[in-house]
């Protein structure tokens, strides 16, 4: 399903009645996108940092209170519910499980480089592969999803339960998958009725719901950096990576599943107040939006010699070194979103195997992409001649 909404008006009629107006992309949803993926590679900057100052934990923690969420959210609201055709089915294996091999290699390689030991194992996500288990496993379970009455209602019941059960680990991402698995049908719900539209939130907005937006986001970060001792001493973080079973965080305490089910309700409020305050207008970088997984999927190998080195522990002055990392994390998302870095590593991020399918058309075509979380691309215009352009 591609970014684009129907516009209201037709267009001249014929004699075999009116023809619409071609759909158009809505710069929201690529907006929203890069924002997110800048957010990713800004919470895991600062992970460092969270150990000595309490403002970049504030940060850290609002960050990771919504960041994940809303990239769920996003990606199920272009996903389908319906029975995948073949070319869908082939997608989950070209746009997901392709690369997540491809990129647990190269991690495996990088360990063992740098650290002198390697553990492959495909079953374990490194670092930030985990999502793409989860994108892979959110596509499948779907359809079933959507034959239930109540399917929101299902997703948090899973969601928080999962926690009370132990046997439930990393494997496969299972925790985390599971557990951001209400965010992602949400998306898919909100598309499905229309709600995004009927409430007037894919246009302008009234001034009261930046005001209120902006307050959400105020609330949380006051209370991020005014209880930062707190949260530290309850770990408030791992809790909400949405990946440890109860019992590894409090025991198994009977009350756990209410922390989880707090936790969602203050990301769907952020995660609400987040899109109001993406720009609707095309900006001069929304075109990132439609290149996130190249972000996703390189940054972390840009991060990890800084974060492994230890030259972020211990940076002082915290307030000329956080607003620096923030810029920096910026720079660098905006950075590997470049078309230069895209025709680089676009055989490894987005791969086309024609070798692994008895029908080889159904590994794509170059010229129209697709990305994992929903984004779909215009077919890239070859540059034109020497002699075509004079």
């Amino acid at each position: 399903m591609s970014d684009t909404t129907a516009s209201a008006a037709s267009g001249p009629t014929t004699g075999t009645g009116a023809v619409p107006r071609p759909k158009r992309r809505l710069p929201l949803w690529d907006n929203a996108r890069f924002a997110c993926v800048a957010l990713v590679v800004l919470g895991h900057a600062v992970q460092r940092l969270t150990y000595d100052s309490d403002a970049a934990l504030a940060l850290y923690l609002l960050v990771y209170a919504f960041h994940m969420p809303a990239f769920a959210i996003i990606s199920g609201y272009f996903s389908k519910a319906g029975a995948p055709a073949r070319r869908e089915m082939a997608r989950v294996i070209t746009d997901i499980v392709v690369p997540y091999v491809v990129f647990e290699g190269l991690w495996t390689l990088a360990k063992w480089l740098v650290e002198g030991r390697a553990n492959p194992n495909l079953t374990q996500p490194s670092w930030t592969l985990w999502f793409l288990l989860a994108l892979g496993i959110f596509r499948i379970v779907l359809p079933y999803l959507a034959l239930l009455r109540w399917p929101l209602l299902w997703t948090l019941v899973i969601s928080v339960g999962v926690g009370y059960l132990p046997n439930v680990d990393s494997t496969f991402a299972l925790t985390r998958t599971l557990g951001l698995l209400p965010f992602f049908t949400l998306g898919w719900w909100l598309r499905e009725h229309d709600v995004m539209e009927r409430l007037g939130l894919l246009g302008r907005r009234p001034w009261w719901m930046f005001a209120a937006a902006g307050a959400a986001f105020a609330a949380a970060g006051a209370c991020a950096w005014s209880f930062a001792s707190v949260w530290r001493d309850v770990d408030l973080r791992t809790w909400l990576f949405y990946d440890d079973a109860y019992a590894d965080l409090v025991g198994g305490q009977w009350w756990a599943g209410g922390v989880r089910l707090a936790l969602i309700a203050v990301a769907l409020v952020l995660c609400a107040a987040f899109l109001v305050l993406v720009p609707r207008r095309r900006m001069w970088w929304t075109h990132f939006g439609q290149y996130t997984m190249y972000v996703y999927l390189l940054h972390s190998f840009v991060l990890y010699p800084f974060r492994e080195s230890g030259i972020l522990r211990g940076l002082d002055p915290t307030w000329i070194w956080l607003p620096v990392i923030v810029v920096a994390s910026v720079l660098v998302a905006l950075g590997l979103a470049t078309k230069p870095v895209r025709r680089i590593f676009r055989p490894v991020v987005e791969p086309r195997p024609s070798w692994l399918f008895a029908d080889r058309s159904l590994a794509g075509s170059e010229g129209r992409r697709s990305d994992p979380t929903g984004s779909r691309r215009p077919r890239e215009q070859p540059r034109p001649s020497t002699a075509a352009r004079r």
